[in-house]
């Protein structure tokens, strides 16, 4: 069985596949650039609840999605 996603990875992920920049998406959730770097390079394992609202809303999906990916 593989070993569960990072938070970072998936929203690594999700963001390449709508051809976003890092720069974009924090724009959108109304984050640091430098929040989304650590989220991505998975330095930020924890953020809180609003933040990850905002990213899922940026990213057009559910806040699980990113904390219980499906498998």
């Amino acid at each position: 069985m593989p070993p569960p996603r990072k938070l970072g990875d998936i929203v690594r992920e999700l963001r390449e596949a709508q051809g976003l920049s890092q720069f974009q998406l924090a724009e959108r959730a109304q984050i640091a650039l430098s929040y989304v770097t650590l989220i991505e390079a998975n330095q930020q394992s924890a953020p809180s609840r609003q933040i990850l609202q905002r990213l899922a809303r940026a990213l057009g999906v559910a806040p699980e999605k990113l904390v219980e990916p499906e498998t």
